[in-house]
């Protein structure tokens, strides 16, 4: 259950800004992407575990050791079911600057990428400049036309969608001990994802926000960001 903050003006214009660019119909030239992170703590198995035999289930002993931590960042494309799933050592600026250029990688014709994040202080122009330079990293943010949540309303941003099939399907309950084996288990999930195009359906818009809310359009004052 997500707690809905003050709804404020600077609540409800990032909302309906979020909310804009998600009802707009599908354009390749100009894709809506979400991002979010999420942490994973590394664990390994102290004993072997026994795998799943003709009316046995698989075992594990409840003694495990402590690998350390890292970091996922994990993107989609909702319209288009395309997913990315960056694991990290850390959820640092320069990781995020890595992955921001990974992402206009992915689209190198696109005239602008809505960029859909929350406002950890990461998520910013300063964290490509610091990373890349002054030049290179103004060009690859000016890539993105960044639309951020409202504090409190990371429940608008479908990463957190993307975060919660990435954790059920690929990371499930097992032990993961490593940076290493987590990423290949992420490539491994991301291509089955990308290979059947499994979009989100998000069904929450604009009218049903001011039904929810019991506000109207055009009541409040839109700030700039």
């Amino acid at each position: 259950m997500w707690c809905v903050a003050e709804l404020n003006d600077e609540y409800l214009g990032k909302m309906e800004d979020v909310l804009e660019t998600y009802e707009r119909p599908y354009n390749p030239q100009e894709p809506v992407v979400c991002l979010d992170e999420k942490p994973v703590t590394l664990h390994a198995d102290v004993r072997p575990s026994s795998p799943a035999a003709p009316g046995r289930e698989a075992r594990y002993d409840n003694e495990y050791q402590r690998c350390g931590t890292a970091n996922v960042f994990c993107a989609v494309e909702p319209k288009a079911g395309r997913h990315f799933t960056f694991p990290t050592p850390n959820r640092s600026g320069a990781e995020f600057a890595q992955v921001a250029c990974r992402l206009t990688d992915q689209y190198p014709d696109a005239k602008t990428i809505h960029l859909i994040v929350d406002n950890l202080n990461i998520h910013g122009r300063k964290s490509l400049t610091d990373f890349y330079g002054a030049e290179r990293g103004s060009l690859l943010w000016d890539r993105f036309t960044v639309h951020y949540t409202p504090a409190h309303g990371s429940w608008l941003n479908q990463a957190e969608i993307e975060i919660g099939l990435f954790s059920r399907q690929c990371l499930g309950r097992r032990r993961i001990p490593s940076l290493r084996m987590l990423r290949q288990e992420s490539r491994a999930w991301n291509r089955r994802m990308n290979r059947t195009r499994t979009k989100i359906n998000w069904k929450f818009d604009r009218r049903a926000a001011r039904r929810k809310f019991g506000y109207r359009k055009n009541s409040f004052k839109r700030s700039e960001t």
